[in-house]
């Protein structure tokens, strides 16, 4: 029977990709579960949205990114030459991609001029929490400053893009989750 705990962390540590181990109350460990909660949140959002559908692509693919930025997080520096790119080292590319995707997004719909109320329904505010959960996220891994990271710049970039999306969802509702 395979067991799914350790024990190791119950001395308040956890243990870093490629090794050693830090605090759990670190800014580094403090970035990593923020970012964590974030991709639960947008998994929320994608629960709510038709499997196969451009949006559920769209946010499957910004959850598998969320590993690849965890694992760039949770590796001590003295370890980043080990990280692979696109696997656990975020890249510009993947910068590049979500950059594309705001503005392909947008280019659909027109934008508010005004200051949005979050909650006009269920798909939207569920895509506007998970970009406040990222915004967070944001000024955790901002704590945690590595010298030519995009995970700062990504983590920036996925909040104006769930932001996008969640006003794309306002003006073309969410069919019916099949």
């Amino acid at each position: 029977m395979t067991r799914f705990w350790t024990g190791k962390g119950d001395d308040g540590t956890s243990g870093l990709l490629y090794g050693g181990r830090e605090p759990k109350a670190s800014p580094r460990f403090e970035a990593v579960g923020s970012v964590d909660e974030a991709q639960a949140a947008i998994g929320v959002a994608r629960a709510e949205v038709q499997r196969g559908s451009e949006l559920d692509v769209i946010l499957t693919g910004l959850e598998r990114d969320l590993w690849v930025l965890m694992a760039e997080l949770a590796t001590d520096d003295a370890n980043r030459e080990k990280l692979i790119p696109g696997g656990s080292l975020v890249t510009a590319e993947m910068l590049t991609a979500v950059e594309t995707a705001i503005d392909e997004i947008g280019a659909r719909f027109e934008l508010p001029r005004e200051f949005v109320v979050p909650g006009q329904d269920r798909g939207s505010a569920l895509l506007d929490q998970a970009r406040t959960i990222v915004r967070r996220a944001e000024r955790a891994a901002a704590a945690v400053p590595v010298d030519g990271s995009y995970v700062v710049p990504y983590l920036n970039r996925l909040s104006s893009l769930l932001w996008t999306l969640a006003r794309w969802v306002e003006v073309e509702p969410l069919p019916a989750r099949r």
